[in-house]
């Protein structure tokens, strides 16, 4: 997920690219909070080391002047088949020992991948898009929530909770910190472009990807 894509048309020398989008990570650019709801013009990146990464990684993708449309996608956890983060979660889920991690009430901004690459082409394509697009769904859900969904969706319940002591044992503070701790993060401008999701919804995202 800590990564950053270039979608460009590589044919074209560099002077000439008409556009530029770039993706980062909205959970590690917008302070985590229990209460507050962020959207593409709320304040962040700037209050630990994850959030300064990415302001670091935006600045970097950014063109001087004014001559090419460019646009920023901070996307949220991508949900997909065969990796990313799904995969570390479907075994112990599939042994009916899934659940939600610490108290389980920090917000999971999430997006399925098809949503992602869907953004992105969408970004690149319509020319009216441009600034920062929160790849996130419009329905955000806790991390209770998500485990509820994911064991729905393999058909086992979703009730042993991972402490957070354990947690942090296992992943150190750092990244620790981004899975006890998460953000309600809306894609209002992504929604206002006119992008239609093809997965809105947590719980079919989830069938589909474990189908």
């Amino acid at each position: 997920m800590s990564w950053l894509h270039l979608g460009c048309r590589a044919a074209m020398p560099p002077s000439t690219w008409p556009d530029r989008t770039s993706s980062t990570l909205s959970e590690a650019y917008y302070q985590p909070s229990l209460t507050a709801e962020y959207d593409e013009d709320s304040p962040g990146g700037d209050f630990d080391f994850f959030s300064n990464l990415v302001t670091k990684w935006e600045a970097a993708a950014r063109l001087p002047g004014d001559s090419t449309r460019q646009v920023v996608v901070r996307s949220g956890v991508v949900l997909g088949r065969g990796g990313g983060a799904i995969s570390h979660m479907l075994l112990p889920f599939r042994l009916g020992l899934g659940g939600p991690i610490g108290s389980g009430h920090q917000f999971f901004p999430w997006i399925h991948i098809g949503d992602l690459a869907g953004i992105l082409t969408h970004a690149l394509e319509a020319n009216h898009v441009h600034g920062v697009l929160n790849g996130v769904a419009p329905s955000s859900a806790t991390n209770a929530e998500f485990a509820q969904a994911l064991g729905a969706a393999l058909g086992h319940r979703a009730f042993i909770p991972v402490p957070s002591t354990i947690v942090q044992a296992v992943f150190g503070r750092e990244r620790a910190i981004m899975l006890l701790e998460g953000q309600k993060v809306i894609p209002r401008r992504t929604l206002a472009t006119g992008y239609q999701y093809s997965f809105p919804e947590l719980g079919a995202a989830l069938k589909e990807i474990v189908a």
